[in-house]
């Protein structure tokens, strides 16, 4: 992989090279509670399975959720007796707590996890992970409800898994099609990134992973499966969806409120097209104007419900004032976070100033237009009214979307520029830096802290490492694997 990135910016995807000696290339976790009858038979298969098909060296990590019954003997003989497979115990349940604490002590470029019923098909693994070793996607899912998959299960369990979807999609705008399928890959770089965003310890961690992540602007790639439902699932249905709409209204409040800072994973991977310097085509044009004219449309509908309103107890010009003063407060707002993409308070009330500007101009000639109808015709029909003002609005709708683009919203690239991003530096030690979160100012100033390192002991380099769950998945990740840099190379004051 290649490490020649600049500073401030995590490295670009890449094909992972065809021989890597002494590290497996992916890494398949299998997160257990209490599964000693399951766990051996789905071990075995999993590795034959690799062992036929998978081209490179690969590990098989079994995480232990602090199981009651006979799971960890299992794990332990199992890692004894295949040289693939090692074993992790947690002393805390919680499938987003395991795979968080695994994933972030792996070495393996390419992580993933299934449940370990098995209820995928496993010939859908290599389609899985083959996009994140070829550098072309960032994470990638298996599907249960995407066209061409097969699936076996029962209506109450379809009916549940497509409410939530359509739950995803109303509220939190989830264009990915199936999140809780136990069947999923992502790679390491994107990880040591993105895991330290997301709170959830349980179920709901992979929703809001794939949520995050859909927000920054990683790719996900789907693969449609074959998935057969496990009668005897242990899952609480119930109490998972409970905690799944919890986790729905923590995760929609922090996005409304730009208190999770997106900007720092942004397209932060490989070469993207829209990041290239192209003659005669402005970044973005298109999908701005279509974003404008969709809010330009609502708030014309807006602006001729307020007026018709005013114009029942004032005169035309009073009426016209007020509803294009609040429909253009409000047109501002919506072009601020929708089409031009800016995000948090800040610059929010200079935005609305110049917006304000606008509006004057838009206001100047709405108002000439009614003042030349009204020396026109001396009592001109609500209906002519209204059509001069539509085309009066269309003229400043022209206007307003080139002084927005050219004037108002101009400064995101310089302040873009002037804020932090984050960039893993695992190879970093305790003499590290101090560093603090500049979009979260509760943070405090803490010393770097590595993850604790898997001892290698010849000749089993899988050698099992226990890890307490409050020690790894519980710490302050924020600050454990977050080293924030300069994105200018002149910023290198450290007193910066």
């Amino acid at each position: 992989m290649r490490t020649d990135s600049s500073p401030g910016t995590l490295p670009a995807r890449e094909h992972l090279p065809a021989g890597d000696a002494g590290t497996p290339v992916l890494d398949v976790v299998i997160p257990v509670y209490n599964e000693e009858k399951d766990l051996q038979p789905c071990v075995l298969r999993l590795h034959e399975h690799l062992k036929r098909t998978f081209p490179y060296a690969f590990r098989i990590t079994i995480a232990d959720n602090a199981s009651t019954d006979t799971t960890p003997l299992v794990a332990a003989r199992l890692e004894a007796e295949i040289p693939e497979v090692t074993n992790f115990r947690l002393e805390q349940k919680g499938r987003g707590r395991a795979l968080r604490t695994v994933w972030s002590a792996s070495d393996s470029p390419i992580l993933a996890y299934m449940d370990v019923d098995l209820s995928t098909d496993l010939n859908a693994l290599l389609p899985l992970v083959a996009p994140l070793i070829s550098g072309h996607s960032d994470l990638a899912i298996g599907s249960r409800l995407a066209r061409s998959s097969r699936v076996v299960r029962g209506p109450k369990r379809e009916f549940i898994s497509r409410t939530y979807n359509l739950i995803l999609r109303g509220s939190l705008q989830a264009r990915f099609s199936d999140a809780q399928c136990g069947f999923k890959a992502i790679r390491r770089d994107v990880a040591q990134a993105l895991l330290p965003l997301v709170e959830d310890t349980g179920w709901f961690f992979d929703t809001e992973m794939l949520v995050l992540a859909e927000r920054a602007g990683l790719r996900i790639h789907e693969v449609p499966v074959d998935w057969v439902d496990d009668p005897d699932s242990t899952v609480h249905i119930v109490k998972t969806a409970t905690d799944d709409l919890k986790g729905v209204w923590r995760v929609g409040k922090a996005l409304a409120t730009g208190a999770l800072p997106l900007d720092r994973l942004a397209r932060p991977f490989g070469d993207d097209p829209r990041d290239r310097d192209v003659e005669d085509v402005p970044k973005g044009l298109a999908r701005q104007l279509v974003g404008f004219c969709v809010i330009g449309g609502l708030s014309t509908l807006f602006y001729l419900l307020l007026y018709s309103g005013f114009r029942t107890f004032s005169g035309s010009q009073v009426a016209n004032a007020l509803a294009l003063l609040v429909s253009a407060v409000a047109n501002t707002a919506a072009n601020r976070r929708l089409t031009f993409g800016v995000r948090g308070r800040g610059g929010a009330v200079r935005h609305q100033a110049q917006g304000l500007v606008v509006f004057g101009i838009g206001l100047a000639l709405t108002s000439g237009s009614l003042a030349a109808l009204n020396a026109a015709s001396s009592d001109p029909a609500h209906s002519t009214e209204l059509a001069v003002l539509i085309a009066a609005n269309l003229a400043a709708t022209v206007l307003r979307f080139l002084l927005f683009r050219a004037w108002v919203f101009s400064d995101r690239s310089e302040d873009r520029a002037s804020t932090v991003v984050a960039s893993h530096t695992p190879e970093q030690g305790p003499s590290s830096p101090t560093y603090a979160t500049a979009a979260y100012p509760q943070y405090r100033q803490q010393p770097y802290q590595p993850l604790p390192q898997r001892p290698v002991v010849p000749p089993n380099p899988y050698r099992t490492t226990r890890f307490r769950a409050g020690e790894v998945a519980d710490r302050s990740w924020e600050d454990a694997t977050l080293h924030l840099q300069p994105v200018r190379p002149t910023d290198t004051d450290p007193r910066d």
